[in-house]
């Protein structure tokens, strides 16, 4: 999940102290008894972890993890790539559950539901983005994980056993989805939902492309064949024409630094999700753009991009964002997800599996995205 990220503060009494004794006391931190995996330093090598969860509060869920996703944002952040992680750090925004427990004031859930958690489990629910179902564009978000909780502890994410979340940060996981080709949904899959939907990339008979076939990128190709668009993938890599239009059913495809083809499909498009988070150009993306077409970016490279204002103002044309989505956008997605059999396309780990499946990730040798069976594979 892109967005603001909160760094949280070390707990007290922990610096200098043993690795035993700052074991115990993560494991005493909370009531509840918990296990999973977690990075210790900037390696980004993941180690079996002892912790606690808070006891159920009136409003929250309680829930056994049964998958969970391995986003990118789970390596940067085991790395420290942003410069804002805090150890130990336990990774996962892509996370599948079943309840095991509510609150006394739970009213959306009940145990044995199966449900899901994003990049979120807190905001501050009253400035004008969470009044307005915006709560990830919340200047107090906080983040699924390697935040700061509002009691002051660290937030743990979903390569994890158990998770104890507010229900208003939950959503229910419809029976007629795969869990495990589920969870990814949970951030690929509302981050490119989300600016289909806002920038009104989403009429049918429009043209969209999506740049970039990998975990966001196919998923985006989905969700927008399902709404009705016609769709171009554009890609570096000519070996994944026939991937694209045999198996994920996109309309069309385009190398990207084949000048021939890109010349040919200039105009074309009302819009482009751009997913690929590596430096690249953005001019020839734009070029692809009819009159008041939209280039929106989803992926998030490392240095600025080189922003072309000409083809702007000429073509009247918009360059935009967005990251993840609101809770009650989330849960549309979901379900619209459930409505026309939209999974990711998986392979299923397991947790001992963890840390060659980061070095595959790091080399993009995935298809399209990593879950890990938590359920089944994580050793109590």
């Amino acid at each position: 999940m892109e967005g603001t990220m909160h760094t949280p503060s070390a707990l007290p009494n922990r610096a200098n102290r043993g690795g035993e004794m700052a074991e115990k006391s993560y494991e005493e931190e909370h009531p509840t008894k918990a296990v999973g995996w977690a990075a210790r330093d900037q390696s980004g090598v993941l180690s079996p972890f002892k912790f606690s969860r808070r006891s159920t509060g009136e409003k929250d869920v309680r829930l056994k993890v049964l998958f969970c996703g391995i986003c990118h944002t789970d390596l940067h952040m085991a790395k420290n790539d942003w410069g804002n992680s805090t150890y130990p750090l336990v990774p996962g925004h892509e996370i599948v559950g079943q309840v095991t427990g509510v609150g006394s004031k739970v009213e959306k859930f009940r145990v044995g539901d199966k449900v899901g958690v994003a990049g979120m489990i807190g905001s501050c629910r009253s400035c004008d983005s969470c009044c307005n179902n915006l709560e990830n564009y919340c200047s107090e978000v906080i983040i699924t994980y390697g935040a700061k909780y509002q009691d002051g502890t660290t937030t743990y994410g979903g390569y994890s056993n158990i998770m104890v979340v507010d229900e208003h940060f939950v959503v229910h996981i419809p029976d007629s989805l795969s869990l495990d080709a589920a969870a990814p949904l949970l951030c690929a899959g509302i981050t490119v939902y989300s600016p289909l939907r806002f920038y009104g990339l989403d009429k049918p008979g429009m043209h969209v492309g999506v740049a970039g076939l990998g975990g966001l990128g196919h998923v985006a190709v989905k969700f927008a064949k399902a709404m009705g668009v016609k769709v171009t993938v554009i890609s570096t890599s000519p070996n994944k024409k026939q991937e694209a239009l045999e198996h994920l059913g996109a309309d069309a495809f385009l190398v990207s630094h084949d000048q021939d083809q890109m010349q040919a499909a200039m105009g074309t498009m009302d819009g482009v999700i751009d997913t690929v988070s590596a430096m690249h150009p953005i001019l020839p993306l734009i070029s692809l753009l009819k009159t008041q077409g939209k280039l929106v970016l989803v992926g998030a490279p490392a240095k600025p991009l080189e922003l072309p204002v000409f083809p702007l103002i000429v073509g009247r044309k918009m360059v935009g964002g967005s990251a993840g989505g609101g809770m009650q956008e989330t849960q549309e997605m979901i379900d619209f997800a459930a409505k026309n059999n939209i999974t990711a396309d998986i392979e299923l780990i397991s947790m001992d599996y963890v840390n060659t499946a980061m070095e595959r990730l790091l080399k993009t040798d995935v298809r399209y995205r990593f879950v890990i069976d938590i359920g089944n594979t994580m050793k109590i």
